[in-house]
C-alpha cells in the first residue's frame, strides 16, 4: 500500500510541475536575459514537460550568439537532463501503482532494461520528441535514478554543445 501512495504522490508532483511549466511558458523568454542561468532555467523548464515539447533548443541557438557556445551547451544539457526527471518520476510512480506492463511502451521498456545507460544516452542525444516515453520506461523498469540522470545529462550536453556551436557558426553568416 505504501508504494501505491508513493506512486500517487510522484504522479501528483509531475502534474504540478507540468502545469507550472505551462503557466510559466509565456514568460520563458524573460529568462534569456539572465545569461547562463537563463539558459539553464529555459532548458530545465522546456524538458520538464511530459509529451508536450517546448522549444528550449531555440534558446541554445540564440544564446550561443552572445555567450560561449561550449558553456551554453553544457549548461543547457545540465538543465535539460535534469528536467527529464519528471518523465522518470512519472514512470516510477506508475510502476508503483500498476502491477501489469502496458504494451504501449513495452518495447521502449525492454530496450531500456537491456541497454540502460547507452540506450538512455543515445535517446537523450538524438532529437527525439518521444524521449519522455524513454524516461517513463526507465522509471518503470527500475533503472537507478543516478544512472538515468547521468546518461540523460551526458547525452543532452553533447547534443546542446553541438547545437550551440552550430548556432554560433550559422548566426555569423546572417
Amino acid at each position: 500500500m505504501k508504494s501505491w501512495k508513493e506512486g500517487l504522490v510522484q504522479i501528483a508532483c509531475v502534474i504540478i510541475i507540468f502545469f507550472a511549466v505551462l503557466f510559466l511558458g509565456g514568460r520563458i523568454r524573460e529568462f534569456g536575459g539572465f545569461g547562463y542561468l537563463g539558459v539553464f532555467v529555459i532548458s530545465l523548464l522546456s524538458s520538464a514537460t511530459i509529451l508536450l515539447p517546448a522549444p528550449g533548443w531555440m534558446a541554445v541557438i540564440a544564446m550561443s550568439r552572445v555567450l560561449n557556445p561550449y558553456l551554453v551547451g553544457i549548461v543547457a544539457g545540465l538543465g535539460s537532463g535534469l528536467g527529464e526527471f519528471t518523465g522518470y518520476a512519472a514512470g516510477d510512480g506508475v510502476a508503483k501503482m500498476v502491477v501489469k506492463d502496458e504494451k504501449k511502451f513495452g518495447e521502449y521498456k525492454k530496450f531500456i532494461e537491456k541497454y540502460e545507460i547507452p540506450a538512455i544516452f543515445v535517446l537523450a542525444f538524438i532529437p527525439n520528441p518521444l524521449f519522455d516515453v524513454a524516461g517513463i520506461a526507465a522509471g518503470s523498469a527500475g533503472v537507478p535514478v543516478w544512472k538515468f540522470l547521468a546518461a540523460c545529462i551526458a547525452g543532452r550536453i553533447l547534443r546542446y554543445v553541438l547545437l550551440a556551436y552550430l548556432g554560433a557558426f550559422s548566426l555569423n553568416f546572417i
